[in-house]
């Protein structure tokens, strides 16, 4: 492929193309992430609490097994009621519905993302989600049908990122800068989860839960028009880099895989493959277990320890910004260390690997003997979370590691199965709610996080 001129960097030597790429893929992270859970916490607002209380129990009482204030006093307290009669189990299917979408478009994505644009692909992302997120309150009037075609089609865009995302890290991240180039791209998923659990929290608090979908989905079409003129698929194919940039990155990336030419998908190869394999039972395990966090927590906040709407969003939010810092501190460690040859790439990936396995197995299962105590509960949640941050620098990074040229089809072929949990947990969690919320979602997430251990 025939370079285009180089025309300088966007803002000086200093300012590196590749981490500018890098943030902005972080904010295509964070935005999928972000509209993604943004229902989560919308839904709080849509639906009316205190009439299905009444319905199934035949008097208006909290669902929560804690009655208390904020001062941890017993009391009666007001629930916020929205429009909309729907039961755990449609609140359930609305939520778990994103990744069926989800699950279709992964293979397409790595698959047009590798042979096509990497850059185009992660731009139909975002406008898709941007799209859905505008017609949702029209639709949830209408019947909760279409919103659950919105979340579909949220899905879909949401699917393509991490396979797009893992072809643009491996076009643009010299070897030895791996790990922090892929912890600042997926760190965005936390971070955007983050600010959008507690900005949406704060809008249907204070605007209601309609004003949700259209200022976060007006807010997104701004990284649409900054990514078409920002970002290129390579190093070659951009005109705002500096010469030396371009020439640091592709030096060594041939040096790494040796051409630029991509052969057939190597199926045979990669289905008996042990790495492979190792890099899929990881990511199905973990997936299970930070999608029961990312999905049910604000439904735990509310049910069980009875936080109000805005609470809630605040105390949601924290443990997702103390991962994304976290993992920028740990993939920057791993990476140094790599470079000073004081550590294997496989040992950094394992150690990554462990730490977002371990600890929060281990805060899980003393979750379950906390009981009431809301601020043992949110702290262990926290320090769950933040090392779950471990992951970016994990089995994340290793589709990159063992097959550069093919890293996007290889997330996307483990992705695929590990997406199940998505739409799996809150089904299973709305049925089993009916008996006893707390347990149950601790049972399955200390059961979860203890499998990891393998």
């Amino acid at each position: 492929m025939e370079a285009v001129p180089a025309k300088g960097g966007y803002c000086g030597p200093k300012c590196k193309a590749r981490y500018i790429l890098a943030i902005m893929s972080s904010v295509c992270m964070g935005l999928t992430y972000g509209l993604k859970v943004s229902l989560h916490v919308a839904i709080v607002a849509m639906v009316n609490t205190s009439a299905l209380i009444k319905e199934h129990n035949g008097a208006h009482h909290s669902p929560s097994k804690c009655d208390f204030d904020n001062t941890g006093k017993n009391v009666t307290k007001h629930v916020e009621d929205g429009p909309f009669l729907w039961n755990n189990e449609i609140q359930g299917l609305l939520l778990g519905s994103y990744f069926f979408g989800y699950m279709v478009s992964l293979l397409p994505g790595g698959r047009l993302s590798e042979l096509v644009s990497a850059k185009w692909v992660l731009f139909f992302a975002i406008a898709s989600n941007v799209v859905a997120m505008f017609l949702s309150p029209i639709l949830s009037k209408l019947h909760y049908g279409g919103l659950l075609a919105m979340r579909i089609i949220q899905g879909i865009g949401g699917g393509v990122t991490f396979p797009a995302n893992h072809v643009m890290i491996s076009q643009w991240s010299p070897p030895l800068e791996r790990s922090i180039m892929s912890s600042i791209v997926y760190a965005g998923t936390s971070l955007g989860t983050l600010i959008f659990m507690l900005i949406s929290g704060l809008i249907a608090d204070a605007l209601g839960w309609e004003a949700v979908f259209y200022i976060e989905g007006g807010f997104s079409t701004i990284w649409l028009i900054l990514w078409v003129w920002l970002i290129a698929d390579s190093p070659k194919k951009q005109t705002l880099i500096t010469q030396e940039e371009r020439d640091y990155i592709v030096s060594r990336l041939e040096n790494e895989t040796g051409s630029a030419e991509r052969a057939p998908f190597p199926w045979r190869a990669v289905f008996t493959s042990m790495p492979f394999w190792a890099i899929f039972v990881a990511h199905v395990c973990s997936n299970w277990g930070f999608y029961l966090l990312l999905i049910e927590l604000p439904t735990y906040l509310k049910q069980v320890l009875d936080f109000d709407i805005g609470s809630n969003a605040v105390y949601t939010s924290i443990p997702f910004f103390t991962m994304w810092v976290f993992s920028l501190i740990l993939s920057k460690i791993l990476d140094t260390l790599r470079e000073k040859r004081k550590i294997t790439t496989t040992f950094a990936r394992k150690l990554a690997t462990l730490i977002a396995s371990v600890i929060p197995m281990v805060c899980f299962i003393a979750l379950c003997f906390v009981e009431c105590q809301r601020q043992l509960a949110v702290a262990l949640m926290t320090i769950a979370i933040t090392a779950d941050g471990a992951m970016f620098s994990g089995f994340l990074s290793n589709h990159i590691d063992i097959a550069p040229n093919y890293a996007g089809t290889l997330v996307a072929l483990t992705n695929t199965i590990a997406t199940i949990p998505g739409f799996v947990v809150p089904i299973i969690v709305g049925q089993l709610t009916h008996a006893d919320v707390r347990k149950s979602v601790e049972m399955i997430s200390s059961k979860v996080y203890n499998f990891q251990l393998y």
